[in-house]
C-alpha cells in the first residue's frame, strides 16, 4: 500500500521508541531499519491511492478533531504479522474518533484500502523488531508505557517519501 495516512509522535515518544528500538538492534534483532524515515509512527490507514480531493477532505476534516495522546503499553503481535514485535496503544475513544474520522473520509474515495486498518480490525501500535519476536519480547519485557501525543496527521507516500501534513 503505497499511500499511509499515520500520526506523527512527539519527539519524546520517538526518543524512548527509538531507545527499545536501540536495545533490539544492538541485541542483533531485526529493528526497523535506520535509513529513510526511521521515525516511528503509527499508521492509521492504507490505501494503493488516495487522491487529491480525498486529502483535501481529510485536512478539513482533521480540523473538527482534537488530537489526542496514545498510550503505547501492550507489547505483542499484530494478526497477520507474527514476525514483528509490536508495542500496541490503548484504544480509547478519543484515539478511536480520529481514527473514525479518517475513515468515514476515506470510505468510497480511495483506491483498495487496507483491510488490516478499517475499523475494527486496526490495532494502533509502532513496530519494534521485524524479526524474531520472542527474543525481542524477552529482552523489552517488562516494558514501561510510552505516552506518546499526537503531533500530526501526515500522508506519506511510499514510493516517493514524500510526506505531507494533514493536520
Amino acid at each position: 500500500m503505497p499511500h499511509h495516512v499515520r500520526f506523527r509522535l512527539d519527539d519524546d515518544a520517538v526518543a524512548a521508541l527509538g531507545s527499545l528500538r536501540a536495545r533490539v538492534r544492538d541485541a542483533g534483532i531485526d529493528a526497523p531499519s535506520p535509513g529513510g524515515d526511521a521515525r516511528p509512527d503509527v499508521t492509521v490507514a492504507a490505501a494503493a491511492t488516495v487522491p487529491r480531493a480525498t486529502r483535501d477532505a481529510l485536512v478539513a476534516e482533521l480540523r473538527l478533531v482534537a488530537l489526542p495522546a496514545l498510550w503505547l503499553a501492550t507489547l505483542g503481535s499484530v494478526t497477520g504479522d507474527d514476525e514483528r514485535l509490536v508495542l500496541a496503544a490503548v484504544t480509547d475513544p478519543e484515539v478511536l474518533a480520529v481514527h473514525t474520522a479518517v475513515h468515514d473520509v476515506l470510505a468510497g474515495r480511495v483506491r483498495s484500502p487496507s483491510a488490516a486498518h478499517l475499523p475494527g480490525s486496526w490495532l494502533p501500535h509502532v513496530v519494534l523488531a521485524r524479526s524474531r519476536p520472542a527474543e525481542a519480547f524477552a529482552l523489552l519485557h517488562p516494558v514501561r508505557p510510552v505516552r506518546a501525543r499526537i503531533t500530526a496527521v501526515e500522508l506519506h507516500d511510499t514510493r516517493t517519501g514524500e510526506t505531507d501534513a494533514l493536520a
